[in-house]
């Protein structure tokens, strides 16, 4: 078993490191299931249920990133974390992504827990699922969801303005370059042997000119 989920998630109800974000490591179910199980709907209607009657029950918009085993990036919008604890202090975690139809139980922790699933299977599945509905046996139960853009997400905007500030700074040199009726390229009018000044008054130049007078110094080029 060595197929895991990183969770990075802020930490609201830790007054001192709210601001921190704080790493959770889940095992993937693929480990112990062919596929990841399915969760009724009504498992949701009645977490819903509780948060609303429950003070134990809460819910916290604190996720900012999700990293699966391949240590690739998640589009965290679709995932919540159910961290709880029950009436003997045990720990529970689970990841679960959710769908327009449906929603999939993903990965889970503390180690203790993936031990009780791979004996017991999905009849673990359902026993801890009705405990966690089950405000007398629940000390508490937080549902960590999505906060904002993820990390990921934000560091490639940054890339993205950093691109464009890079592109806007090249345009602003452009403008500053000398020119001729404001277009953008270099400098190509003659400049005075005699006074070394740039005559761009001529209109039409090109480099077939061999002869012309300067208007500052009245030098004539033969």
């Amino acid at each position: 078993m060595n197929n895991f989920f990183k969770i990075y998630t802020l930490t609201p109800w830790d007054s001192l490191n709210s601001n921190e974000l704080t790493e959770v490591k889940l095992l993937s179910l693929k480990d112990i299931f062919k596929t990841f199980p399915v969760v009724e709907p009504e498992f949701f209607d009645d977490i819903l249920s509780n948060l609303y009657k429950h003070k134990h029950y809460s819910w916290v918009e604190s996720i900012k990133r999700i990293i699966g085993p391949n240590a690739e990036d998640y589009d965290i919008e679709p995932w919540n974390l159910l961290w709880g604890m029950d009436s003997d202090r045990r720990i529970y975690q689970f990841l679960m992504q959710k769908t327009e139809e449906k929603a999939i139980l993903v990965a889970l922790a503390p180690p203790e827990l993936a031990k009780l699933f791979i004996q017991y299977k999905k009849e673990a599945i359902l026993r801890i699922l009705s405990l966690l509905n089950n405000p007398k046996e629940m000390r508490f139960l937080t549902i960590l969801a999505p906060k904002g853009k993820s990390i990921a997400e934000e560091q490639q905007l940054l890339q993205v303005n950093k691109s464009e500030l890079d592109k806007l700074k090249f345009q602003n040199m452009l403008k500053k370059m000398p020119n001729i009726k404001g277009q953008w390229f270099p400098e190509y009018s003659p400049c005075c042997t005699n006074c070394n000044r740039v005559i761009s008054q001529i209109k039409g130049f090109n480099l077939s000119f061999l002869k012309f007078t300067c208007p500052y110094c009245g030098y004539q080029n033969e």
